[in-house]
């Protein structure tokens, strides 16, 4: 039988004593930007949906998706984008056996960060 008298010794390793590290987060972030795209494509699908049943509610969501609100989530949906991708292509180079040094995948990290951020603005800016 296990032991279920383990007194006040905390489980290991605790939240108390866990450091994140900046892979670890990354790695997060990339999973959570995966599921806001899904969101956001939803969004487009809706768009697109509008547009197919008539003048009268494509102007709505027209407007919605147009607005101030749905620039801001259309930046950072394609912010996520370019987020994901970068990260995706990190994991692809760590799979084939680069850049597993640890400060290696620290600058890996912080490429893939900065690098979203630059690539949505350019991005943003051409279209």
């Amino acid at each position: 039988m296990a032991d279920v008298n383990r007194g006040n010794r905390p489980l290991s390793p605790h939240l108390q004593v866990y450091r994140p590290q900046l892979t670890s987060i990354t790695s997060i972030f990339a999973r959570i930007t995966g599921v806001a795209l899904l969101g956001a494509a939803i969004l487009v699908a809706w768009w697109f949906f509008a547009a197919s049943l008539g003048a009268g509610y494509y102007d709505v969501v027209n407007g919605l998706m147009t607005s101030f609100v749905g620039d801001v989530i259309m930046f950072l949906a394609l912010w996520a984008l370019c987020y994901h991708a970068l990260s995706g292509l990190r994991h692809l180079i760590w799979d084939i056996g680069i850049g597993l040094e640890v400060e290696t995948a620290e600058k890996m990290g912080i490429g893939v960060i900065v690098g979203s951020v630059v690539l949505a603005i350019i991005v943003a800016l051409i279209v």
